[in-house]
């Protein structure tokens, strides 16, 4: 007895399968490279993008000034930022390190290790929030998270644009964007930082008119906050515990405009030279403080 002839859309669906079981039998997850952080922006980059992060530097201070993304409690610790641990990070065997150019000095000892990606955020002439898009895409490029950059970046515009929201009554308020260094002197971040655009994109304007270098300028005297009587003041961060103390007591605080109308703000810690995550964060804190 003859066998029938296979249709036409067996003979395609058998060639088909014969193309691809080679390419199935043979493929594997492909292993993410396991990453290394020695600048704190990169490390919440890597981070917010869910890259393999094995180890990262300073991680006790970065809990408690940078606070997230959350770093998981078996990344290994590598020290100080400009005093690294290299033993530690030879243990922790990264395929990638990612650093910025303030350790350029390392990058010879750290290129050793493993290949180095350095990248700056905080430049003259280049606005920062632009710049933490760009430098979320290479990290997701690198570390195979294309489309995780995406996620990140559409993540941070929503929380900017919630915050915004949130704010719309205040909007074309001037604040001075602060953190306090002692009873007399604190930090100003001008419109350059990314406090500054952050600010932008709520409708808020930056209060502070003098210099500053690409994202901040210290010290200042106190008494500066008393040249637009109109501003609200922001601190980020918890003043420290001396300048705690004193603040309330100073008459050269007291007499602030600002103060005296209790129109001023104090936000939990915040990377004033952070990337995406860190603008998200300082939005949605600010958002809270003031609406």
């Amino acid at each position: 007895m003859s066998q029938p002839r296979p249709t036409r859309r067996a003979v395609l669906a058998a060639a088909a399968g014969a193309a691809l079981a080679p390419a199935c039998a043979g493929s594997a997850p492909v292993a993410r490279p396991r990453v290394a952080a020695i600048d704190w922006a990169m490390l919440e980059t890597a981070l917010a993008l869910g890259a393999d992060v094995v180890a990262g530097a300073e991680l006790i201070l970065y809990r408690r000034l940078v606070v997230e993304p959350t770093v998981p409690g078996d990344v290994a610790d590598l020290g100080l930022r400009g005093s690294l641990n290299f033993e530690a990070l030879l243990r922790a065997a990264p395929d990638l390190i990612l650093s910025a150019p303030w350790y350029g000095r390392l990058e010879g000892n750290l290129g050793r290790i493993a290949p180095v990606l350095s990248l700056r955020i905080d430049q003259r002439g280049r606005p920062p929030y632009a710049a933490a898009i760009e430098a979320t895409r290479v990290v997701a490029a690198r570390t195979g998270l294309v489309g995780e950059a995406e996620r990140v970046i559409a993540e941070t515009e929503a929380a900017l644009a919630a915050a915004a929201q949130r704010l719309a009554p205040r909007r074309g308020e001037r604040l001075f964007v602060i953190s306090v260094g002692d009873p007399r002197h604190f930090r100003a971040f001008g419109p350059d930082s990314m406090h500054g655009a952050v600010l932008d994109r709520l409708g808020l304007a930056s209060a502070w008119a003098g210099n500053t270098c690409y994202f901040a300028q210290a010290p200042v005297d106190i008494t500066a906050l008393a040249r637009d009587p109109g501003a609200g003041i922001v601190i980020v961060g918890p003043p420290p515990p001396d300048a705690a103390r004193a603040l309330p007591r100073s008459a050269l605080w007291n007499a602030l405009p600002a103060v005296r109308e209790n129109r001023v703000h104090v936000l939990e810690p915040v990377n004033p030279f952070g990337a995406l995550p860190a603008a998200a964060r300082f939005a949605r804190l600010l958002a809270e403080a003031l609406a």
